[in-house]
């Protein structure tokens, strides 16, 4: 099983970009996203943007994730 996550671009220079995940600042690949632009939220995997996603869909799925990490503490 793979799983990715929502980042969102913070700088592009050529093939490579800097994204914030999770607050997080990434050096990350493009190569497979070149149209994406800064402010765009892409799905990040091992190091690459794999795809571009809504901003919506990437804030929710970000708060399911923060929503699990609270609910993994208190057990």
């Amino acid at each position: 099983m793979c799983l990715a996550i929502p980042a969102r671009i913070t700088s592009i220079d050529g093939n490579d970009a800097e994204a914030d995940v999770g607050g997080v600042r990434r050096k990350i690949g493009i190569m497979l996203t070149p149209q994406v632009k800064v402010g765009d939220y892409v799905l990040l995997h091992t190091g690459y943007s794999i795809g571009i996603v809504n901003a919506t869909e990437a804030e929710e799925t970000l708060a399911l994730f923060r929503e699990l990490a609270e609910v993994s503490e208190i057990r």
